[in-house]
C-alpha cells in the first residue's frame, strides 16, 4: 500500500529535476494559461518567503503521455530505469517558475507569445511592494535586474550594478535559492488512484473523462502507442465521409466489450494495457465498418441523425467477429435490432447496462439465431403522432430521420439527390429540415403549434428550396410551380413518403388528411424494418 509523503524540495532541486526530465506534466492536466502577472506575483511571494501551497507529484515507474513542452521547453525523455514524478496538483505554479526562472518564451493557442524572460527584480522596492514586476517603463537600468541575470547571469552581469546593491542582490539571490518548496509525495500508486486524486484535487470541478485517463494508461513509447494521437487519425477519417461525431467513448466501450464483456467506466478502466493496444487496430476496422454498414445498407448518410452514437458498439462487437457483409437472416436480424433499438429510445439511460444486454443480443444473431426482446416498441400511427414533436436532438425523431435519409430524398424542383450535411443538422431550424407545410403558413389557419412543429411535416430538402423558393408559400402554390418544372415529380415525392400527391390533401392545402396519411405510411415503413420473425410483438425474454 502506498503512502503519502510529505518532503520539501530546494529551487535548485525543482528546475535539476524538470530539466533531466524526472518531473513531468501528464497528458490530463491542463494547457499552461497564467500570464506573466500571475506568475510574478507567484515569485513575489517566493522571494518575500511566503507560502505557494504544496505540489503533489505521482512517483511511479509508469511511462505515460506527457507533456515534454514545458513552458516551451523541450524536455529529455525520462532517463532508463528512472522513476517519472507526475504533476498532479500545481501544475501553473510548476510551469510558471520554470518559464520565468529560465526565461522562455511561451506560445498560447492563439498564438499569442508571452516572454518570461521579461521579469524583473525591483531593487529600490519596499517589501509592502511588489519585488518581482513585469513592466519596466520609465526604469533605470540599476534599479531593476532580469531575475534570470540575478540567478545565472554571474559577475560579469553584476558588475554594472554599484556596490551599495551588492548586499540586496545577495539577499534576493540567497531567498529565492534555498525556499524550500513544499510537496507531497505518492509512492508507487495505481494510476486508478493517480487520476482519482487530480480530479479531487482540482479545483475547477471538471472530473477527468475516461478517455482523459485511458490516454495516459494506454500509452506505450516502446511501441508509439499514443491514444489521443490514433484518436485524432480515425476521427480524420470519419470526417471525411460525415461520422466526424462518433466519440472517443464508443471505441472504449467496445474494446471493454470484447475484453471482458462489460462496459462501464469501471470495467473500461481495468483494461489491461496491453489487450487493448492489440486490439486497437481491430477495433477501428470494426468501427470502420460499421460506419460504411451504416452509411451503405441503412443510407445513413451523416452520423448527425443517427439516433444514438452507442448504436455503434454492438454493430462494432458483430463486426469485429464477423468481418464479412451479413447476409439473409443475419442481416434481417441486425436490422430489427437497429429499429427496435432507436426507436424505444433504449440508449437514453443505463446505456452502459444495457449495451452489455444488447452483446448477448449479437451474439444470438451471430450464432445464426433470433434474438430475444423484454421491451415494447409501439410504430402505429397513433403512437407517432403522440410522440412527434420536432426536436433534432432527440433520438425517436432521430430514427424516423434515418427513415427518411434512407429513401434518399430528392429536390422538389428537379429530383437531384439531397445533400444531407452533419453541420446543417445540429438544430430544428437546420437548413435540410422543411415543414411541408410553412409553419407561418399554418400559424395563420391557427394550427396548434405541436401539430405543426412535427416530425409528420417534416421533409429533408436542399437550402435552395427552403429558403428561396418555399418560404411561407402554400402547399398548393409552390408544389405547382414545381409540377411544371419536375416532370418526375410523383417519383420525387414517393422519396419524401409522399406516395400520392393526389391524396395527400396537397392541392387543397389539407393539412389534416396529409397529416393522417403521413403517419399511415411511415408506421408502415417502421413496421418494415422492426418486426422481422415477430408478426405478433409480445414482451419476450432471454
Amino acid at each position: 500500500m502506498y503512502q503519502p509523503e510529505p518532503q520539501s524540495i530546494t529551487f535548485s532541486t525543482l528546475i535539476h529535476d524538470i530539466d533531466k526530465g524526472i518531473i513531468k506534466i501528464p497528458q490530463f492536466q491542463r494547457d499552461f494559461v497564467w500570464s506573466k502577472e500571475q506568475s510574478a506575483k507567484l515569485l513575489d511571494s517566493i522571494i518575500k518567503g511566503y507560502p505557494i501551497g504544496t505540489f503533489i507529484l505521482w512517483e511511479t515507474d509508469e511511462r505515460l503521455r506527457s507533456i515534454r513542452n514545458i513552458g516551451g521547453a523541450l524536455l529529455p525523455e525520462t532517463p532508463d530505469g528512472a522513476k517519472v514524478q507526475y504533476v498532479l496538483d500545481g501544475q501553473q505554479r510548476m510551469t510558471s517558475l520554470f518559464a520565468s526562472l529560465k526565461g522562455l518564451t511561451v506560445t498560447r493557442d492563439n498564438k499569442k507569445c508571452d516572454d518570461f524572460e521579461e521579469m524583473y527584480v525591483d531593487l529600490v522596492a519596499d517589501e509592502d511592494d511588489s519585488i518581482i514586476i513585469t513592466d519596466i517603463a520609465g526604469r533605470v537600468q540599476h534599479e531593476i535586474i532580469k531575475l534570470k541575470d540575478l540567478l545565472f547571469g554571474g559577475i560579469s552581469v553584476l558588475a554594472d550594478y554599484p556596490k551599495s546593491s551588492y548586499s540586496l542582490l545577495e539577499d534576493y539571490q540567497k531567498r529565492l535559492n534555498t525556499y524550500r518548496f513544499s510537496t507531497i509525495l505518492l509512492r508507487d500508486a495505481s494510476i486508478d488512484v493517480a487520476t482519482e486524486v487530480f480530479t479531487r484535487l482540482n479545483v475547477g470541478g471538471k472530473d477527468l473523462s475516461v478517455f482523459e485517463i485511458m490516454v495516459a494508461k494506454t500509452f506505450d513509447a516502446k511501441s508509439n502507442f499514443d491514444l489521443s494521437e490514433r484518436y485524432d487519425d480515425v476521427k480524420d477519417k470519419l470526417e471525411d465521409v460525415g461520422y466526424d461525431t462518433i466519440p472517443a467513448i464508443v471505441f472504449l466501450q467496445t474494446i471493454a466489450l470484447l475484453q471482458k464483456g462489460e462496459c462501464a467506466k469501471k470495467h473500461i478502466l481495468k483494461l489491461d494495457r496491453q489487450k487493448f493496444i492489440d486490439l486497437w487496430s481491430e477495433v477501428v476496422d470494426a468501427i470502420e465498418r460499421t460506419v460504411d454498414y451504416f452509411r451503405n445498407y441503412y443510407r445513413i448518410p451523416v452520423s448527425r441523425i443517427l439516433p444514438y452514437n452507442s448504436l455503434v458498439v454492438p454493430f462494432a462487437y458483430f463486426f469485429y467477429h464477423h468481418p464479412d457483409k451479413p447476409e439473409s437472416e443475419m442481416k434481417n436480424r441486425l436490422e430489427s435490432f437497429f429499429w427496435r433499438t432507436a426507436l424505444s429510445e433504449r440508449y437514453s439511460s443505463a446505456v452502459e447496462t444495457k449495451l452489455a444486454q444488447d452483446k448477448r443480443r449479437i451474439d444470438r444473431i451471430l450464432s445464426d439465431e433470433q434474438p430475444k426482446y423484454d421491451y415494447h416498441v409501439d410504430v402505429t400511427p397513433d403512437s407517432i403522432i403522440e410522440n412527434g414533436w420536432f426536436s433534432a436532438n432527440r433520438s425517436y425523431i432521430k430514427s424516423i430521420l434515418c427513415l427518411y435519409a434512407y429513401h434518399e430524398p430528392k429536390s422538389f424542383n428537379d429530383h437531384s439527390i439531397v445533400r444531407i450535411n452533419n453541420s446543417w443538422l445540429k438544430q430544428a431550424n437546420s437548413k435540410n429540415y422543411h415543414h411541408f407545410f410553412p409553419r407561418a403558413f399554418l400559424k395563420k389557419r391557427g394550427e396548434d403549434e405541436f401539430y405543426i412543429n412535427h416530425i409528420l411535416n417534416i421533409t429533408i430538402v436542399d437550402d435552395f428550396l427552403n429558403k428561396r423558393k418555399i418560404k411561407a408559400k402554400a402547399p398548393s402554390v409552390y408544389m405547382k410551380s414545381f409540377k411544371e418544372q419536375n416532370n418526375c415529380l410523383e417519383d420525387t415525392m414517393r422519396t419524401h413518403l409522399i406516395n400520392d400527391v393526389e391524396l395527400f390533401g396537397i392541392w387543397d392545402d389539407n393539412y389534416d388528411i396529409f397529416f393522417e396519411k403521413r403517419a399511415e405510411i411511415i408506421s408502415k415503413e417502421l413496421e418494415k424494418g422492426c418486426w422481422y420473425n415477430n408478426k405478433v410483438f409480445h414482451a419476450l425474454t432471454y
